[in-house]
């Protein structure tokens, strides 16, 4: 009789669990009333218009404050609503913490680094950043990472990532520039010498899991021991990385500082320049010609050098004077590159400034040139079209996911109301909602 009753009471038990997972959710319908919406889509806002929301989706964007029968209304009649920003120059598992940097890499173990990005991540989405595209990380914790946050697992924007960013032994990439040769930082598997080895590993890391290549085809700032005027990356091998993260799906990221490497990169089909510090007029027709991004990193321009000179110590050795040098002229230079006509995606190279700060951007990018709506359209329509993702995120209409933020005041007159989003949602669920203790 025990074991009979025991049987019963585990089958109810196995049936009930699986009900929870095979019976279908119960569909959810919200409508938002905005304000104003800037839409990612027009070139004004629009006023007082309702967004139909059916699960993770928008269905529809209605002029005037209507209320579907069944829907759940949120009221954001007061505020300015936009697309959620997206990010496209984050390394979102790590951080500046000020202290010596060689030693962080000799202590700092990559569970550490997956523990420390649980919190960036939410930091990161609670500022309004509901997606990302992550360009230089370890490609075992980005990935975990991105997979965790897509299965609901943690809170954090939706990421696209590149894993290990690849270029040439002792280029900007190279983990073991300026250590002892007799310790091992495993270059293998992002250095690349040569268009054979440059094939091989991209094949290996779309295997391995991620949504874009990254490559280092000039030197960098922050890096020990590179100048980032230098070339250092061969036409064969750009080439070898170009083609085959395109014939995967996947496109590619050049971390380019110099002139020289800007135009290569862009004339052998990179599809966006991260820092583009040394552009000058030919590279931006080059650029224009072959519809390469600028990503400008103005955030990271700006904090480092700030630490250079506050700080110099808790840089590696010869990035204070390279800091000095490439910040001021990068952010300069996105003036230029814009007035030339030049396609920009919002990026921020977080990582210096603490995550979750990186709305800061858009009031660099105005004081380069641009107009606060076109750093909106940066952060919204153009990166989701860097992203190849322009059919899911980036603007609010119908189809999108339901990726929504919102601000007190207008963006358009003070750009730096996006530094304090007091509501965000992504795929239809509240991530912070709006509150008058948000404001302060």
């Amino acid at each position: 009789m025990f074991t009979i009753t025991r049987n019963r009471l585990a089958a109810t038990a196995a049936t009930t669990v699986f009900a929870l997972f095979t019976t279908p959710a119960m569909a959810k319908d919200l409508v938002v009333h905005a304000g104003h919406l800037i839409d990612g889509v027009g070139a004004k806002p629009r006023d007082n218009v309702s967004i139909l929301i059916h699960d993770d989706r928008i269905t529809g964007v209605q002029d005037g404050f209507v209320t579907p029968a069944g829907a759940d209304v949120i009221d954001l009649s007061t505020a300015t609503v936009l697309p959620g920003l997206i990010d496209m120059h984050d390394h979102i598992t790590s951080a500046y913490t000020g202290k010596n940097p060689i030693a962080e890499r000799v202590t700092h173990s990559d569970l550490d680094t997956a523990f420390d990005s649980v919190g960036f991540a939410r930091k990161t989405l609670e500022a309004g950043f509901t997606s990302v595209r992550d360009v230089g990380g370890e490609t075992g914790v980005v990935v975990a990472l991105k997979r965790a946050i897509a299965g609901g697992k943690i809170a954090g924007p939706r990421l696209w990532v590149s894993g290990y960013p690849l270029g040439p032994t002792g280029g900007h990439g190279d983990p073991q520039n300026g250590m002892s040769a007799e310790l091992d930082f495993h270059s293998e598997g992002r250095v690349i010498d040569g268009p054979d080895e440059a094939a091989k590993v991209v094949r290996r890391m779309h295997r391995d899991g991620v949504d874009l290549i990254k490559i280092m085809p000039s030197g960098g700032v922050l890096s020990i021991g590179d100048d980032p005027n230098n070339t250092l990356m061969t036409d064969a091998e750009i080439s070898a990385v170009v083609n085959t993260a395109h014939s995967l799906g996947m496109r590619v990221a050049a971390h380019a500082h110099g002139r020289d490497a800007i135009i290569r990169a862009s004339a052998l089909g990179v599809d966006s320049i991260e820092h583009g510090s040394f552009g000058d007029a030919e590279a931006y027709k080059v650029m224009k010609a072959h519809g390469t991004y600028l990503v400008p990193t103005l955030l990271v321009a700006d904090t480092v050098v700030k630490v250079a000179k506050a700080h110099p110590e808790s840089l590696n050795p010869s990035s204070a004077k390279k800091a000095l040098e490439v910040g001021p002229i990068t952010i300069a230079n996105l003036g230029n590159a814009y007035k030339a006509g030049v396609k920009i995606a919002f990026g921020t190279d977080q990582g210096m400034a603490p995550h979750g700060t990186n709305a800061q951007e858009f009031a660099l990018m105005v004081r380069a040139g641009m107009t606060p709506m076109d750093a909106i359209r940066a952060a919204t329509v153009n990166a989701a079209d860097l992203l190849n993702a322009s059919a899911d995120v980036g603007s609010v209409q119908a189809n999108r996911y339901a990726d929504l933020i919102a601000v007190a005041g207008d963006p358009l007159a003070d750009v730096t109301q996006l530094e304090r989003v007091r509501f965000v949602m992504k795929g239809g669920a509240v991530v912070k909602g709006w509150t008058d203790a948000a404001a302060k």
